[in-house]
């Protein structure tokens, strides 16, 4: 308890250095016509990437809260069928599960969802899906979300069990229903205990977003990639690459220590 506070007290001397050396960064892309050329094409995927975890880890809270819930439900089904998906999918890793979501599952739900709709089709409704008809785009965003689901539900889990019973008892004794009971005691206190860990998740998901290069969306490292294989300048390409993702995760880490410091002062007063 002694070593947390002397830490929040202590001066972030980290963030100083960190911050000097981004701006010298800054100052000498500027000054070069080099890196701002390469920062000019790189910085040209940030949108792809802010796009493909935003949407993704939103849809990973949103299937996690599910596996989650599942798993503490009544139905031993439920709760097998949740722990099946958490055990085998944390055994994949994304690289794989993205290889394996854009090369064998994208062409096997096209061939399933033709084979469900052959009537429609044969009636002349609409025309045959083809596996190109799928973006490799969301493809990577759907593995992502499969991906980052199960580790998601974890967390989800661990801060709904962290509530004391006695108030969700007592809240069954005033004749809450399960959904009152979920939204205005369980979930209010919960998410202190899940915000910190679901942060470290969405920072996670940022740099393994960079994963998706591998499918060619255009993400800043796919763009790092395209740039340095063309002009063979691969130092001052991936130096930029890294400082755009530098920049990125910090900020967002210090905006979420922000939001956990503003939570805990809350929750104290």
């Amino acid at each position: 308890m002694t070593g947390s506070r002397s830490e929040q007290s202590e001066f972030p001397w980290w963030l100083v250095t960190a911050a000097a050396l981004a701006v010298a960064a800054a100052l000498a892309i500027a000054a070069s016509d080099l890196y701002s050329q390469v920062f000019a094409t790189v910085s040209k995927g940030v949108a792809i990437t802010v796009f493909v975890t935003v949407v993704a880890f939103a849809l990973a809270s949103a299937l996690g809260l599910g596996l989650a819930l599942m798993a503490l439900s009544g139905s031993a089904i439920l709760r097998q069928t949740s722990r099946f998906y958490v055990e085998i999918i944390r055994g994949v890793p994304i690289l794989v599960l993205l290889f394996w979501i854009a090369f064998a599952g994208a062409p096997a739900f096209v061939a399933g969802w033709n084979a469900l709709t052959a009537p429609l089709q044969d009636a002349g409704l609409f025309g045959a899906l083809q596996v190109r008809d799928v973006s490799l785009l969301w493809r990577a965003i759907i593995a992502l979300t499969i991906g980052y689901a199960a580790f998601i539900s974890e967390v989800f889990r661990a801060g709904i069990q962290s509530v004391d019973r006695g108030q969700i008892e007592a809240a069954k004794a005033l004749g809450l229903s399960r959904y009152r009971r979920f939204r205005h005691i369980i979930m209010p206190q919960a998410i202190r205990t899940i915000l910190p860990p679901l942060g470290n998740d969405f920072v996670a998901m940022v740099k393994d977003s960079s994963l998706v290069s591998v499918l060619g969306v255009a993400d800043i490292t796919q763009m790092g990639k395209i740039y340095a294989a063309g002009s063979f300048r691969f130092f001052e390409t991936y130096s930029i690459v890294a400082y755009i993702y530098l920049i990125l995760t910090i900020s967002l880490s210090l905006a979420l220590r922000a939001l956990e410091n503003r939570l805990r002062k809350g929750r104290s007063t």
